[in-house]
């Protein structure tokens, strides 16, 4: 028999889930164990906590009126053990592997890990900057870091920020030909492609209402977006870049956006870790430490 807070856990992570058997996989026990523990708490308590049928379990509004109060009861036994260790630094040791795309790991996740990676010493950080989705078993990948978007039920994922799209150019280049005021005067312009790695064809740019443009010919071709961006820099090509790289050059003046009101639904910026067994302190540190630092909107602006 479980003891009432394994109980209490257990009934937070059903109501969570869209399934029993999802909450078993996030707690790493078995369905049947999750299913006892419902039956359990709802003999102890006269109530049907949920509804069950062959395809979904929906929960009561007594089960929901329980799950707020077992999350504070929780919550407190929480702050109970965190107020203990408040005032000590906690020894984390051990690696954490993290991956995440080129640009965004070389111009600021590493400045956000090394504050923490000061504090604790004895963590072991190995980086893998890759632009695709990185097989997280394979590589031994403990957090990601992706922009757009995650359907792979295997991680769990969380949004930190927006990510617009812009297309820019110099202010010298839209000068010499006017600003393109549709997508097809847009194309008559030098446009630069950026190619995807796996396919080895350039990405389409995307537009609102589904529109797209294949950038193709290209004034400039590459794989790697910040060459692709040294190349706009320089007054040869227009691009279509995330707002992390065009913002700064935007604010500066070196950089201008056409075609605003054609601009897409802003993609998000997500960082994720692997759904199996329970999570080590020193992954859980470092998880929690990126979310904060990436969802400060004033590190990744919306805007310029």
């Amino acid at each position: 028999m479980l003891n009432r807070m394994e109980l209490l856990k257990i009934l937070c992570a059903a109501a969570e889930a869209n399934s029993f058997r999802e909450a078993a996989t996030r707690l790493s026990i078995s369905p049947q164990s999750v299913t006892r523990a419902i039956q359990e708490l709802e003999q102890q308590f006269g109530e049907i906590l949920f509804h069950r049928s062959t395809r979904q379990v929906q929960i009561t509004a007594f089960g929901q009126s329980l799950v707020a109060q077992a999350q504070q009861t929780l919550d407190s036994v929480d702050q109970l053990f965190q107020r203990n260790t408040r005032n000590k630094v906690e020894a984390i040791s051990g690696r954490v592997g993290i991956t995440a795309p080129h640009a965004i790991g070389r111009r600021f996740l590493v400045q956000l890990l090394v504050p923490l990676l000061r504090e604790q010493p004895g963590l072991q950080v190995e980086l893998r900057l890759e632009d695709e989705m990185t097989d997280a078993v394979s590589a031994q990948i403990d957090i990601g870091i992706r922009v757009g978007m995650i359907r792979d039920r295997r991680y769990i994922a969380r949004p930190m920020a927006k990510v617009p799209l812009h297309i820019v150019a110099s202010p010298a280049l839209v000068a010499s030909g006017g600003a393109p005021q549709t997508l097809e005067q847009l194309h008559e312009r030098p446009l630069s492609a950026l190619i995807d790695r796996r396919s080895g064809k350039p990405w389409p740019w995307l537009f609102a209402n589904n529109e797209h443009l294949l950038p193709a010919p290209a004034a400039f071709i590459s794989d790697d977006p910040e060459a692709e961006l040294e190349v706009v820099l320089a007054g040869l090509a227009y691009a279509q870049v995330p707002s992390y790289l065009a913002v700064p050059h935007l604010r500066s003046g070196a950089l201008v956006t056409v075609l605003d009101r054609f601009a897409p639904t802003a993609w998000d910026l997500f960082i994720y870790r692997p759904q199996r067994g329970p999570v080590s302190p020193r992954v859980r540190l470092v998880f929690d430490h990126l979310l904060a630092q990436f969802s400060d909107k004033t590190l990744f602006p919306e805007q310029p």
